[in-house]
């Protein structure tokens, strides 16, 4: 008895097998075989998540090739059709190097969108974050971190207009020890890095009050900034504040003294010798409050 062709197989059954391969494996093969393939392989039912990161995670170290406006292109072009296909159904998205172009259609098709995930975004500006807050109001989660021409304004659209905003990521890249992006992100990108983070917390601390989750590595925000986002988000239960060279143990204590069951990942970091001033900070008892020298080395 012969056995069954894959040819003679329907798009459902078709679909189904599909959904157990990931988006990459989807978009190599499947996509290429033929066009009944390529109808089942980009069924709205596969496409209510679009998941980039384990690619990215895979990779040891990031590429300096994923910084060039080819790659961007290529992101671009994929989340552009993800959007297309998923007839609206789309829930969680995370990307990252993707643009403005992408984002508009994002939040023009993308009205159940839930999970926004654009880390490393050097060309998504406010322009279409506020689209983004207009579009997906439905959002509960939003990683911006490392994206350097996301402003204030954006925090404060998103939070105006998406009242769900549980987890919001804003890290920033470590310049304590830039040897880690080092000819990896253009040394003009690094140098743009925002400065004006209290303005943002002034934006979350107003119009995010249902936060649980903030994630603000290597943010320059003051103990005043902390101060406020703590009483204008009673509900936080995670606070991420890891290379924050700007507040000490006492700012932490005095700022979160008001939230119970609060988990906060606290300022610990490590200087390279190579970038350690010792007359900056005087003493070892002023390194002790600055720096939670359980980890810090020199």
């Amino acid at each position: 008895m012969a056995e069954p062709s894959w040819a003679e197989l329907t798009q459902e059954c078709l679909t189904n097998i599909f959904s157990r391969l990931t988006i990459e494996q989807r978009w190599r093969g499947p996509m290429l075989v033929c066009k009944l393939w390529l109808r089942a392989a980009t069924d709205s039912s596969l496409f209510s998540h679009f998941d980039l990161e384990p690619r990215f995670d895979s990779t040891p170290t990031e590429s300096p090739a994923w910084w060039s406006p080819q790659f961007e292109a290529k992101i671009d072009s994929m989340l552009r059709s993800a959007v297309q296909w998923s007839l609206g159904s789309l829930s969680l998205i995370r990307i990252r190097h993707c643009s403005d172009s992408s984002l508009q259609l994002v939040a023009q098709g993308c009205p159940n969108l839930e999970v926004l995930s654009i880390k490393s975004c050097a060309n998504v500006t406010d322009r279409s974050m506020a689209k983004i807050a207009l579009g997906c109001q439905k959002l509960q989660e939003v990683d911006i971190s490392y994206c350097h021409e996301i402003s204030n304004v954006s925090l404060s659209l998103i939070g105006k207009h998406c009242p769900n905003i549980k987890t919001l990521k804003r890290n920033f890249f470590n310049t304590l020890d830039p040897s880690q992006q080092k000819g990896i992100v253009p040394d003009s990108y690094l140098n743009a890095c925002p400065q004006d983070v209290d303005s943002e917390a002034v934006a979350i601390a107003k119009f995010m009050p249902n936060l649980e989750h903030l994630q603000l590595c290597f943010s320059k925000l003051s103990a005043k900034a902390l101060t406020l986002i703590c009483k204008g988000c009673p509900n936080l239960k995670y606070l991420d504040l890891f290379g924050c060279v700007n507040l000490t143990s006492r700012d932490i204590v005095n700022a979160t003294s008001s939230l119970e069951n609060l988990e906060i990942r606290k300022p610990n970091f490590y200087i390279p010798r190579s970038v350690f001033h010792t007359e900056r900070y005087g003493h070892w008892r002023l390194y002790d409050e600055r720096f939670q020298t359980d980890i810090f080395r020199i």
